[in-house]
């Protein structure tokens, strides 16, 4: 009979990691102000909620910003949180301006004057009499201030992402309060909840995409940080099939969430459908998020092989300037307009992105680095869609919030101050000059040339001039149209004469709305006009920024 052996068991040490709570307490502050926000939603009376939720977002934003120049200037940069996140130059340019463009979209999530963007029960039927009820009891979500602010959270970890399932958690993080804040628009309700739906089902989609790039990087690299990636394929490791595919995979899932074509078709829709305070915070803070996330994997973790991804992603900037702005002339409605200029100003930041250009490398001193015109162009497209889409929840109707176009015809009489404020915004779109968006524009274009892409230069003026008839088209109909007459020949034409758009509509007026809306549009306009007289100390900041780390 034979004895058992004894096992020794053997302590093994547990090293607790290291965190730097300084550089991590911008994000810390806003998912506990949205974590604290969901305490309020249980603990405070409904009478005080809307309140107090205001108050305690606009102090967690003005805490984290505040935290976030003070690190930047201090110098505070490197990897941190166990080496998961890259907090660097172009990071902190990134969470400066997704909270200042947060703070001041979300100051449009607490407008009451207009009759308020947001359903009052979501789980009501709607036009039943439950919901009807809610709304003449003035039952409102308030739910919806710390939606945005987790939504935030995941925007300022998305673009600072140093590993890939890091970048995976942010993207579901900023995504999921998305798609429930999408479906909440009090009016339309059933459009609201179809395009939250399509939201959904496609996002999950684009999430399981991403994370099947995720794991064939893994399997050829072995590692999810971008940094051993990007040393896999410098030493010419074998699997080239894993890597493209992964690549490729990856590529989806981040073209998706910018709204780039062919993966762009959620984003008419959904813009659509969504309350339009919602879709400002996203037209402008999702693009900003998912911009600085696609820069960073593509030239941290991929830009060893940018001759395989080059080519392909010219041909999508292309396509994406092409048929944002195309389509964008056969609209009739603005919020579905705005969305498809959403995706042409998308390819126009590709250009720069498919340019690679970096300080250094061949490029004069002092030129325009890709990165550094993103961060501009960024900046200067989210300043005009913040006030654009603003200035549209004050323009309305009896039914309503008034985004057909033939509503807007006239407004320019009716209201010349904000027809000239919104023609201030869309001039901006087109890139006309003393605007912000002619500076970004040509910050963009000159970095891709900068970067040797001279022919894909040469086709987005091209296209940028067949996008300012669309623009400029709107401009006209507020101020050189007249309703009646429009009407009167649409009705003798069969609706022919102006392609449907100015057959007879309620008449539409602006309504003055709360200081919080009027602060949204005031911030855009001063920041498209002064960036486009005066550039010269963003870009400089921009150009400082610097480039990645590793």
């Amino acid at each position: 009979m034979t004895t058992p052996e004894l096992v020794t068991l053997v302590p093994m040490e547990f090293t607790a990691p290291t965190l730097d709570y300084r550089i991590l307490m911008p994000f810390l502050l806003v998912f506990a102000g949205a974590c604290l926000g969901v305490l309020v939603e249980a603990l405070v009376p409904r009478s005080m909620r809307r309140t107090t939720q205001l108050v305690l977002t606009a102090v967690t934003i003005v805490g984290a910003l505040g935290v976030t120049l003070l690190n930047w200037n201090a110098g505070r940069t490197g990897l941190a949180a166990v080496n998961s996140l890259a907090v660097d130059g172009p990071t902190y340019f990134m969470w400066t301006i997704l909270l200042v463009f947060g703070a001041v979209s979300i100051m449009t999530f607490g407008e009451q004057r207009t009759g308020g963007a947001f359903a009052a029960q979501a789980a009501t039927v709607p036009g039943s009499q439950a919901e009807r009820q809610a709304i003449e009891s003035r039952v409102e979500h308030t739910e919806v201030f710390p939606l945005a602010l987790f939504a935030l959270s995941g925007m300022l970890l998305f673009p600072a992402s140093n590993d890939l399932i890091t970048m995976f958690v942010a993207l579901e993080i900023l995504s999921l309060p998305l798609y429930l804040l999408c479906g909440l628009a009090r009016r339309r309700r059933l459009l609201s909840q179809e395009s939250a739906l399509k939201y959904f089902l496609l996002g999950a989609l684009s999430s399981a995409i991403f994370l099947y790039g995720v794991a064939l990087l893994y399997g050829y690299a072995g590692s999810f940080q971008l940094s051993a990636i990007d040393e896999t394929i410098r030493s010419g490791a074998e699997s080239p099939g894993l890597l493209l595919a992964g690549m490729g995979l990856l590529g989806i899932g981040l073209l998706f969430k910018f709204g780039a074509v062919p993966f762009h078709s959620w984003t008419p829709d959904v813009y659509a459908g969504a309350p339009t305070p919602v879709t400002g915070f996203m037209a402008a803070c999702t693009k900003i998020a998912a911009a600085g996330a696609l820069l960073r994997v593509f030239y941290v973790a991929l830009g060893a092989d940018r001759w395989d991804w080059q080519p392909l992603m010219s041909i999508v900037a292309v396509a994406t300037m092409a048929l944002g702005s195309v389509l964008a002339i056969t609209q009739t409605d603005v919020k579905r307009m705005l969305a498809y200029s959403s995706i042409a100003h998308a390819g126009f930041i590709m250009t720069a992105f498919v340019g690679a250009s970096q300080a250094g490398n061949g490029s004069p001193s002092g030129s325009l680095t890709s990165v550094s015109s993103v961060l501009f162009y960024l900046v200067a497209y989210g300043a005009a869609t913040i006030g654009a889409f603003a200035l549209v929840t004050t323009v309305r109707d009896s039914s309503g919030e008034a985004t057909l176009l033939s509503s807007w015809v006239g407004l320019g009489q009716r209201s010349p101050a904000a027809a000239i404020v919104f023609s201030i915004f869309l001039l901006s779109f087109a890139g006309i000059p003393l605007t912000s968006g002619f500076i970004g524009k040509w910050t963009v274009f000159a970095a891709a040339w900068n970067g040797g892409a001279h022919w894909l230069v040469a086709v987005a003026v091209v296209i940028s001039v067949v996008a300012a008839y669309f623009y400029i088209r709107v401009i006209v109909l507020m101020f050189f149209s007249d309703p009646e007459a429009a009407a009167t020949d649409d009705a003798a034409t069969g609706g022919a004469g102006t392609g449907g758009l100015l057959t007879l509509e309620r008449t539409a007026i602006v309504v003055r709305p709360q200081i919080t809306t009027i602060v949204a549009i005031g911030v855009g306009l001063v920041a498209t006009v002064a960036l486009g007289v005066f550039p010269g100390p963003l870009l400089d900041l921009a150009q400082h920024a610097g480039e990645f780390i590793r």
